[in-house]
């Protein structure tokens, strides 16, 4: 329509992350229903929230189960999982894992590096 505000668009996996986060904050099983309704954003269709789901179930992300006509929905792993495994997979597909591994830790900020060196010596005792 001429003259109308554009429409916002996600950043791409902005919309999966509030998925997933919103599957965290739950405990239980979700229908696309439920989901939609967590979400609280009415200018997402329903069917945008199925997409999403199923993607989010092929990448092994979430576990699926029949209720009623349709699916309900929950988090594979909980949320510190995820992105260490996240983490993992972007170390692998570095072809030099020393140098991903120190860009890594250059990024941190104090208090990370901090906490990284205790888990490290903690873990060689």
């Amino acid at each position: 329509m001429a003259g109308s505000a554009p429409e916002q668009r996600r950043e791409s996996g902005a919309l999966e992350a509030e998925v997933m986060a919103a599957l965290w904050s739950e405990a239980g099983w979700l229908t696309v229903g439920q989901m939609h309704q967590a979400l609280g954003d009415e200018s997402l269709a329903y069917k945008t929230v199925l997409t999403v789901l199923g993607r989010l179930h092929a990448k092994g992300l979430v576990e699926r189960e029949r209720s009623g006509r349709g699916h309900a929905y929950r988090p594979r792993r909980g949320p510190a999982e995820a992105v260490a495994a996240e983490m993992n997979q972007a170390l692998t597909r570095g072809a030099d894992r020393r140098a991903v591994l120190q860009r890594f830790v250059d990024g941190l900020d104090p208090d990370d590096e901090q906490a990284l060196r205790a888990l490290l010596d903690a873990r060689e005792q």
